[in-house]
């Protein structure tokens, strides 16, 4: 059993719902808003504690209101946050989030604090962390601590599980570190300009990234769709988990977090994938990317109520 770090952003959510977008220059009304504890990195690290798993967090975060908020929940989830920077020049990170009535989501990140985490606080924090284990690690801080990490990673011989989100973020040049990249449609046509319309369209990107990338492994994800396992040429076809979707942010991160529980444990990418695929189908159930995070308990007896008792539904 292998330990799991995080790298990674810590956010406050703003989260507000509506039933459709407001167009440029235009003024529509909600339902509700709420605040809660986010980041991509807090996310998936919280994702790895709520499953059981320990989990370290190497992050940054401001000395203010959010900033402590997100310190609590993260306690409060059994997240390891002896590793965390603590800033005085910028706030925490914010991300003012909306909702509409399909609970799909779009997202103004502002990254605050998540830009001061650098390169020598990576070479630092890496001294306290186990040889072997896994790297959990998404593009929502800089690219050049980006790079440290996984670099570092590849020294301590860690298995680099690279989430290529979002979008507008992506470092190409970390790919190459990478045991694994678990990306979107979006952030797959972001990388090899292929549309993701299908598991054909998805496999040919996995192969774009194997043969033009170096990334010979990747996990496709497909939304509500399902999920492509690409390895070496190889691939294993996720079916989707249908549910009722109430909020889908976070469910990125529940499955990357997921994902990273299971590799810990030794299991092969296709199960691991199974596995994360239903982690990130409870989520979208429930609103808040960390509040809707299902613990083991919830995982299993979702599984045995609705038959799905040929996935991997324990962990150790």
């Amino acid at each position: 059993m292998k330990s799991i770090v995080v790298v990674g952003s810590i956010n406050m959510d703003i989260v507000a719902t509506t039933d459709q977008y407001p167009v440029h220059g235009d003024t529509v009304f909600g339902h509700s808003m709420q605040m809660f504890s986010g980041g991509k990195g807090a996310n998936q690290a919280t994702a790895c504690a709520k499953l059981g798993k320990q989990v370290q967090l190497i992050g940054a975060v401001g000395r203010d209101a959010f900033g402590q908020e997100v310190i609590r929940t993260l306690t409060e989830n059994n997240v390891d946050i002896s590793l965390l920077t603590y800033t005085e020049s910028k706030a925490t990170g914010c991300a003012l989030v909306t909702i509409d009535k399909t609970a799909e989501n779009t997202m103004l990140v502002i990254k605050g604090a998540n830009d001061e985490l650098r390169e020598e606080d990576i070479i630092e924090k890496f001294k306290d962390v186990e040889a072997g284990s896994v790297l959990l690690i998404q593009m929502e801080i800089p690219s050049k601590t980006i790079l440290q990490a996984v670099k570092l990673a590849k020294e301590k011989e860690m298995f680099v599980i690279l989430d290529p989100a979002p979008a507008a973020g992506v470092t190409i040049e970390a790919l190459q570190y990478a045991d694994v990249i678990t990306p979107n449609a979006q952030e797959t046509y972001e990388l090899t300009g292929i549309k993701i319309d299908s598991i054909e369209s998805a496999y040919k990107a996995g192969v774009y990234f194997d043969h033009q990338l170096g990334v010979s492994n990747s996990i496709i994800k497909l939304g509500s769709k399902g999920a492509l396992v690409y390895q070496k040429g190889k691939t294993f076809f996720v079916d989707p988990i249908p549910v009722q979707a109430v909020d889908t942010v976070g469910a990125g991160d529940s499955f990357a977090g997921a994902l990273a529980c299971a590799v810990a444990e030794g299991e092969a990418l296709e199960s691991a994938a199974q596995f994360a695929a239903i982690v990130a189908a409870m989520k979208v159930t429930k609103p808040g990317a960390q509040k809707g995070l299902p613990t083991l308990e919830e995982v299993t007896a979702f599984c045995q109520e609705h038959g799905l008792n040929g996935y991997r539904t324990q962990l150790q």
